[in-house]
């Protein structure tokens, strides 16, 4: 897995992560890294963000990592469910962070219509992090959600929704779920072979 060209795929979140977000800067520090850019980021469209997905996961001529975060998570699972054999064939694995619950009581209306969440088992290795205080998700919901898309399950301390409000900039930690996610990729990939 190592030696073989991986593209990293950033699938930011609700209104879309600014320059100072850590996943601007992963961008701007990983190898082979793009954005998937929607038309619109402050009143988003499941189709729409699910369809800008797809595009962007075929455009790549490399095996892709997904490293989504809030809204972007929900957009990942959302697109498993019906996208193609090859199409997900393309995807090695998917960093989850601080996924937003769409379903939750005091979600923005612009997002319901990425509700409900699917609860399916994704076709790749994944991992979750969320946070004990994060205002889109609590703890308990990322658990349940981590266990309904199969992921291992990280849970920060008083990390918030692991953004830049939270104080999360670079989020260099965040390097070491990155890690553990292509080992378990290595894994999976020797376990095919």
């Amino acid at each position: 897995m190592r030696n073989q060209s991986i593209r990293y795929l950033i699938v930011p979140g609700w209104q879309g992560s600014s320059d100072d977000h850590w996943q601007s800067h992963w961008q701007r520090s990983l190898p082979n890294s793009a954005r998937v850019e929607q038309d619109d980021w402050l009143t988003p469209r499941r189709e729409d963000w699910v369809a800008a997905l797809d595009r962007a996961i075929n455009a790549s001529a490399d095996p892709v990592i997904l490293i989504a975060h809030s809204l972007g998570c929900v957009t990942v699972a959302h697109w498993s469910v019906n996208a193609s054999l090859v199409s997900l064939r393309k995807v090695r694995g998917a960093l989850l962070v601080a996924p937003a619950d769409v379903e939750r009581p005091a979600c923005s209306p612009a997002l319901r219509n990425f509700a409900p969440i699917p609860k399916h088992l994704l076709p790749f290795p994944s991992q979750v992090v969320g946070s004990d205080n994060d205002p889109a998700a609590s703890a308990p919901r990322a658990l349940q959600l981590a266990r309904d898309w199969g992921a291992e399950a990280g849970i920060l301390a008083g990390a918030g929704h692991i953004n830049v409000k939270s104080g999360h900039q670079r989020w260099e930690q965040g390097f070491a779920y990155l890690y553990r996610l292509q080992s378990r990729m290595d894994q999976h990939t020797q376990l095919r072979a």
